[in-house]
């Protein structure tokens, strides 16, 4: 093993599964996060970050993920290279990415506010996980609230959706590490419950359902080398997106990047995979 890791990885059943759901913890203090936008989310185009990840930016890419639901289901807003696409949410479960690239979870209009440092927000429904447990509405009866899933076998708008189906996650830790957890059948109280054994103090839902959950990492071979879909690594191999999602330009939705500090340790310390 090269360096030091930026990005450790495992698996986790949750309380009362039966599929393990994939977690991945981002040290940011040598991992700058990076907001790409979308046609289709969240629209408004057009961006200068948006798929597919260009050379120059691939050069540092240590991994990529994907963001949350469409605008119009988001019950938030959107925020990016300075236009609001979307107006923010006081109270809405946020994402929000400041210009030296440090990243932070939580309630939109408290400590998380419109600064001049900071340069895309994510908005997402509202908290899954806060003070370090998952939030009332996340243990709750109302799974629907968490957004209109797929059937067991079809995503048709004929088949009724289901409760554990593929989902997404993302939250902050203590110490400021970023954690990402996705699995393909957890209702929102499990990915609550995993998002928080993996030491999430506030999180959020991202993307549902099997066409849109996607967590990869990139390892080039030479020092120096550009990330690529053929150097990409699935966090879960079952996961319908591959490594290549980020750098296709037909790609129209929202995601997020974790790329080497300009400042930080060289290429080939911050993109070396671990595992506790």
């Amino acid at each position: 093993m090269r360096g030091v890791p930026a990005v450790y990885e495992t698996t986790l059943v949750a309380p009362g599964g039966s599929q393990a759901a994939g977690i991945a913890w981002m040290d940011t203090r040598l991992l700058a996060a990076r907001l790409y936008s979308g046609s289709e989310s969240p629209g408004g185009g057009p961006y200068r970050y948006t798929a597919p990840i260009q050379p120059a930016d691939a050069r540092s890419l240590v991994a990529a993920f994907n963001g949350g639901f469409k605008m119009a289901s988001a019950e938030g807003g959107y925020f990016t290279e300075g236009r609001l696409i979307d107006p923010l949410r006081t109270g809405a479960a946020s994402l929000v990415i400041y210009r030296n690239g440090s990243v932070d979870v939580g309630a939109w209009g408290g400590k998380l506010r419109m600064t001049r440092k900071v340069v895309a927000v994510r908005q997402n429904l509202v908290l899954l996980v806060d003070g370090g447990r998952p939030t009332p509405l996340a243990e709750s009866a109302d799974w629907q609230a968490w957004g209109a899933t797929c059937g067991a076998g079809s995503c048709a708008p004929s088949v009724p959706g289901i409760e554990q189906q593929w989902r997404s996650a993302v939250g902050i830790t203590a110490d400021h590490a970023l954690v990402y957890v996705e699995g393909p059948a957890l209702s929102p109280a499990q990915l609550a419950a995993v998002l928080a054994r993996a030491g999430a103090v506030r999180g959020m839902e991202l993307d549902i359902n099997p066409d849109w959950p996607v967590f990869a990492t990139y390892d080039p071979v030479h020092p120096g080398g550009l990330a690529t879909p053929g150097n990409g690594q699935l966090l879960l191999t079952g996961a319908v997106r591959g490594p290549d999602t980020f750098f296709d330009a037909w790609w129209a939705r929202d995601f997020v990047t974790m790329s080497v500090r300009p400042d930080g340790p060289d290429r080939r310390q911050a993109r070396v995979r671990g595992k506790p």
